[in-house]
């Protein structure tokens, strides 16, 4: 198999796999990872599969249409014929690249999430969950140890931080406190402002719900 030779010949394989790689991207954005599709590879043979499947659905429904608009882009120009038919085009592009192989993954998605026997959630890590994206992750005290053992703690609220992904895990405290070799809270540190933690540096981190508090987030 030779590769296209001409602008129109890479036009017409783009156009050919782009339904197959948007099924692919929102199958796996709403069903989530699947571990046989943990290679690239086999991702990109699904999403091939896929735009083999589709394209064929297109060539069943609509081929006379689609036959005759390609021929009609060859003759005078892909430019010339989106200048004559601009909406009719976008709609096509919308239709046969968007909205079928979205309505093909939502369906495939669907099924498989009510077959399957674990619940899929949109958070990469159990680092995000913590800190991002549960309803009680708000102001809490932190405490950490080291590998080598020592522990650190301190206070996480507005002015704190914690990383996302795809960045590396790590955690900005604004406030950081003394603490004791069972791992016991002390006085808070003066003049500093703040501490910052790499997960990397960390053999164990464990959330410690505040009291209830009235007023500003002073505390620490």
């Amino acid at each position: 198999m030779q590769p296209p030779s001409t602008i129109g010949q890479l036009v017409a394989l783009v156009l050919l796999l782009l339904p197959g790689l948007t099924y692919q991207f929102l199958r796996e954005r709403w069903r989530g990872p699947v571990a046989g599709e943990a290679q690239l590879g086999e991702r990109v043979l699904r999403a091939i599969t896929a735009s083999v499947a589709l394209n064929g659905l297109y060539a069943i429904v609509a081929g006379p249409v689609l036959v005759e608009a390609w021929r009609k882009a060859e003759r005078s120009g892909p430019s010339a014929l989106a200048a004559e038919h601009p909406r009719a085009i976008g709609l096509w592009a919308l239709l046969l690249f968007l909205a079928v192989p979205a309505a093909a993954a939502a369906a495939v998605s669907y099924r498989e999430r009510r077959r399957a026997r674990s619940v899929y959630r949109p958070v990469p890590t159990a680092w995000d969950y913590a800190f991002g994206t549960r309803a009680d992750s708000g102001r809490r005290f932190v405490r950490a140890r080291l590998k080598d053992g020592t522990w650190v703690g301190g206070w996480f609220g507005t002015r704190s931080y914690a990383s996302g992904y795809p960045q590396e895990a790590d955690l900005y405290l604004q406030v950081s406190y003394c603490m004791g070799a069972d791992g016991s809270f002390g006085p808070r540190v003066e003049s500093t402002d703040g501490i910052y933690l790499r997960m990397a540096d960390l053999d164990m981190v464990e959330l410690l719900n505040a009291p209830e508090r009235t007023g500003n987030d002073s505390t620490g």
